[in-house]
């Protein structure tokens, strides 16, 4: 379905919990977040009715996040459920990977087809810092337990934060020669919470540019990131620039949380809620949504922040 502005919008970010297992700085307070009321949240099968009505209006690819997604104990049914839905060709996973050892593979015969992982750091001690209570060897398993599923493909997200990780752009970029992985570099977002970060950690994309002279651009797959590859690398490299240089024109996405709010854009207050509604009304809310899915985000910058009006683990990263 296309919204007013020509957009077709083919991709549901459905967020299964905001609960998560680490407490990374730029996603979500230290002592995590006020556990919500069972009844408030949605339910596995109003998740996959949400996404049957997704699909009716043409959407094709579905992603599922948090919080953390695996720390939800019925994930891989949530994930079996969802794959089989008429019309959605893909269905893929953001991770922090410590629990992929565990699931990867159920993951994989449930029908997820992709992971993305994150991994900001490759530094263990950096590691424990901006998770705060994560280990980096548990991240590094997930990868590799991600690597032995077989996934169709597995991409490393690595939010960029000036003066914490930029000396590891080189280091990041390397998996790509490693592994058969993808390194996507992501600004840091101005969410509602991040007064840790100064001005000084809100660095452009171009940076990973200047720390890669070798990178040569590779041909775009349809995603919002700008691709780059090393000499003889295995993956590329994606620079992802939502506040130096958006992407608004070419969204497609709509977003749901995990208490049912139907978010049309991930930096707006706008939500229409699909909680406790029939499968038609949940099917008209999403038409009406798209179709006032806003022409772009109000301007983000170390000093404008998100109007989102949550932190990242209650929207879905």
């Amino acid at each position: 379905m296309k919204d007013q502005y020509g957009r077709e919008i083919n991709y549901l970010r459905l967020s299964v919990t905001e609960l998560c297992n680490l407490r990374c700085r730029y996603c979500m307070p230290e002592t995590g977040v006020c556990k919500k009321p069972h009844e408030a949240m949605l339910t596995e099968d109003e998740m996959i009715a949400a996404v049957e009505a997704a699909a009716s209006l043409g959407v094709t690819k579905l992603r599922i996040t948090g919080g953390e997604p695996l720390v939800k104990r019925n994930i891989v049914s949530i994930c079996a459920r969802a794959a089989r839905v008429p019309g959605i060709s893909e269905v893929c996973i953001t991770t922090n990977g410590v629990l992929l050892p565990k699931l990867a593979k159920g993951l994989r015969s449930a029908g997820v087809t992709r992971v993305n992982l994150s991994l900001d750091t490759l530094n263990a001690d950096k590691y424990a810092r901006i998770t705060r209570i994560g280990q980096l060897d548990g991240a590094l398993a997930g990868l590799h337990a991600a690597l032995d599923a077989g996934f169709d493909k597995i991409k490393i997200n690595a939010v960029l934060i000036g003066g914490f990780n930029d000396d590891e752009i080189a280091d990041l970029a390397e998996l790509t020669r490693t592994y058969p992985v993808d390194v996507r570099f992501i600004e840091l977002m101005p969410m509602v919470d991040s007064r840790e970060f100064g001005p000084e950690a809100f660095i452009p994309c171009t940076e990973v540019l200047r720390r890669l002279p070798d990178a040569a651009p590779a041909a775009p797959d349809g995603g919002v990131a700008r691709l780059y590859r090393l000499p003889g690398a295995q993956g590329s490299i994606g620079l992802i620039s939502p506040v130096s240089d958006h992407f608004c024109a070419s969204c497609n996405r709509i977003r749901l949380t995990a208490d049912g709010k139907l978010k049309p854009c991930l930096h707006s207050a706008e939500e229409i809620s699909l909680k406790g509604l029939s499968p038609e009304a949940m099917r008209e809310a999403m038409r009406r949504a798209i179709l006032e899915k806003p022409s772009c985000h109000a301007a983000l910058s170390a000093t404008q922040h998100s109007r989102a009006a949550r932190n990242m683990n209650q929207i879905g990263g």
